[in-house]
């Protein structure tokens, strides 16, 4: 039986999950990883060019979305009143609406520290946005 583990370095899977995100994921026109345990975009790929710090608040944005001190709280609550004893993080999606795009966060199931954002706009079938994102999450593997 040949061997299919993945041998590349995280780096090189995070690239290439940014990269397949941006290509299947239906008029995607941005897609990123961040890294919740230190709050850093570990990659980005965009139609348009966008300034550094812009890319740091998405990524500080996204640590504030998931992991925020009230969105932590919740979570717990939610887990106490269901009986769910996990660290095992409750929120795994959210969908955001802006005026014009469709920003989807979405965290890795291979290592929940990590979230992938698309951003599509807002014209994008919604429906299509979650299967061929999560598509694309299973087919990539662990990150």
């Amino acid at each position: 039986m040949p061997d299919t583990r993945d041998t590349r370095s995280m780096s090189e899977r995070v690239v290439s999950l940014v990269k397949n995100l941006r290509t299947e994921v239906p008029e995607c026109v941005a897609a990123g990883v961040i890294d919740m345990s230190t709050g850093m975009l570990l990659a980005v790929e965009t139609v348009d060019s966008h300034p550094p710090e812009v890319l740091d608040m998405l990524a500080a944005a996204t640590l504030d979305l998931f992991q925020g001190r009230n969105v932590v709280m919740i979570e717990g609550i939610f887990k106490e009143r269901r009986g769910i004893v996990s660290d095992r993080h409750y929120f795994q999606e959210i969908l955001v609406n802006s005026d014009n795009l469709a920003h989807l966060f979405l965290r890795v199931d291979s290592n929940d520290e990590v979230v992938a954002v698309v951003v599509c706009r807002k014209s994008v079938n919604v429906g299509m946005l979650f299967a061929q994102a999560r598509r694309v999450l299973k087919d990539q593997g662990r990150v």
